[in-house]
């Protein structure tokens, strides 16, 4: 019996104050693109201005005339909601771990980053949007914050469980900054039972062709693109969550403009949910015991073995081969690989505190030298700001080998231990999970 249909889309709106060009025209388009269809929840990323939050929600009142902005951290948590249907209730749950307050630069800190819950009555049913931006990959290489984005990965499928309450339907909408071959997407994937609504290996959500604000530096290191904007579902026990359509819905560039909407693409997902018989509601979960561990792209070589290798480097002519294990087993896989980034982690920290530690104790050195010998003549004013500069250092790697260390050791440890409690009872008690 057919329940509801509803179309969700999720955009990364790149609205950072300052920095990202074409801002003030790129949000007027935006509003106009949502007035113009017929979305019933609309999740946003990166909305880091009040302004512009609540341009957007004038903007767009007509047709989503309820919204719910997540304030959190020093700019805000940057997630925005809009909705056809009334919006119930809302809860907002920072991460332990969401980078680090010194690197400016990267920022994810200051916007106190996490996963926030809208619960939304559509006719007489609850559903669930889950809207959330996990910590940005700047360097694929050289990856500081991987442990950090598993953390929040798993605390965000934690959260989504803990909170399924009586809703038909829950939906995880967002920039969650990991492809489907990476360790987050399994760990968040698998640990929540939720389902990729994107059945497709050739969409790109981001650093895509089709963008005007990819840089051909990025093109020419992967002309394809990456995935990491995604919507998750999962439907309740007695409901089957069908996706009726996949696509990214905005025009390439905002019309009679060169520049795009934003540097991530939107992504638009339409469901269908209908209720399971009474024997249904078994088969459904007989089925979902075996899903895809990971996309891989397959090539056949000269020797006609397989060649394997990340789906998000493979050209589109490549033949693609799904490896498929039982959910346990991929789980398992999954939170074993993210417990050793934890141990990792951990060591590195221990690693840190020793290194402040004696940063702070050559400094300190340092300083009294310069206290105990006279100025030379005419240097009276370097010399002052000079020990002001030395005596800050100090204080920064106390503050670093301590408050901040035992802080970033306790959320790295507050992820591990409950990685450790899922794995360990998860196979035993299969049923629970």
């Amino acid at each position: 019996m057919l329940l509801l249909e509803l179309k969700i889309l999720t955009l990364n709106i790149w609205g950072i104050p300052l920095v990202s060009s074409d801002r003030a025209p790129r949000i007027e388009a935006i509003c106009k693109e949502l007035r113009s269809s017929d979305y019933d929840i609309v999740s946003l990323q990166e909305v880091w201005s009040q302004q512009d939050s609540e341009k957007l929600q004038e903007g767009t009142a007509n047709v989503l005339p309820h919204a719910h902005y997540f304030h959190s951290g020093v700019m805000g948590a940057g997630l925005l909601v809009l909705s056809r249907y009334p919006i119930l209730g809302t809860l907002f749950h920072a991460w332990s771990v969401n980078g680090y307050f010194h690197r400016i630069q990267h920022a994810d800190w200051f916007g106190g980053k996490g996963v926030g819950l809208c619960r939304i009555l559509f006719g007489d049913h609850i559903v669930h949007l889950y809207n959330a931006h996990l910590h940005a990959e700047y360097d694929n290489d050289n990856d500081e914050y991987k442990t950090h984005r598993v953390i929040q990965a798993f605390d965000t499928a934690q959260f989504i469980e803990a909170t399924r309450g009586n809703s038909v339907l829950q939906i995880l909408a967002g920039d969650l900054n990991t492809q489907p071959q990476d360790i987050s997407y399994k760990v968040l994937l698998y640990t929540s039972k939720m389902k990729d609504s994107c059945a497709s290996d050739t969409i790109r959500t981001n650093e895509c062709g089709r963008n005007s604000y990819t840089s051909p530096r990025l093109l020419e290191k992967n002309p394809l693109g990456i995935r990491i904007d995604h919507i998750f579902v999962r439907g309740a026990d007695h409901i089957n969550a069908e996706i009726v359509e996949y696509t990214l819905p905005f025009p390439e560039r905002v019309p009679g403009q060169k520049f795009s909407f934003s540097d991530h693409e939107a992504v638009l997902a339409k469901l269908r949910l209908s209720v399971l018989p009474a024997n249904g509601a078994s088969a459904v979960a007989t089925a979902t015991a075996t899903v895809d561990v990971e996309q891989v792209a397959c090539k056949v070589n000269g020797e006609g073995m397989r060649e394997l290798g990340g789906a998000g480097d493979a050209p589109l002519e490549d033949v693609c081969l799904s490896v498929a294990q039982p959910l346990p087993a991929a789980r398992t896989a999954a939170l074993n690989e993210a417990l050793a980034l934890c141990d990792a982690s951990l060591l590195q920290l221990n690693t840190d505190r020793l290194l402040y530690y004696s940063a702070a104790t050559v400094l300190f050195v340092l300083l009294v030298l310069l206290v105990e010998f006279a100025a030379p003549v005419g240097l009276r004013t370097i010399y002052l700001l000079l020990k002001f500069i030395v005596f800050g250092v100090i204080l920064f790697c106390i503050f670093m080998a301590s408050i901040w260390n035992y802080m970033e050791r306790n959320g790295v440890l507050q992820g591990k231990k409950a990685m450790e409690v899922m794995l360990q009872h998860a196979q035993k008690y299969e049923y629970f999970y």
